[in-house]
């Protein structure tokens, strides 16, 4: 589940970046629409699809292989 909850996080952090960058570019270019949707839009998109993939990182992170004391290292 761990190893699922990493690659989902990644999987969302790498398309709202790459969603972000399009939106930029465009938005550089003296575009405000691409198709039919708002260049802000798509920037507001890509940042909740960042804020999502460091939630699932995180949530990867807290998840603990096993219940030993808090202390103890981890392998």
């Amino acid at each position: 589940m761990r190893d699922f909850l990493v690659l989902l996080g990644r999987c969302a952090g790498l398309g709202a970046v790459l969603l972000c960058v399009y939106a930029g570019a465009m938005r550089l270019a003296g575009n405000f629409y691409a198709g039919s949707f708002q260049l802000g839009t798509l920037l507001i998109a890509s940042i909740a699809g960042l804020l999502v993939g460091c939630f699932l990182l995180l949530f990867a992170l807290t998840l603990r292989s096993d219940s030993g004391p808090p202390g103890r290292p981890r392998d």
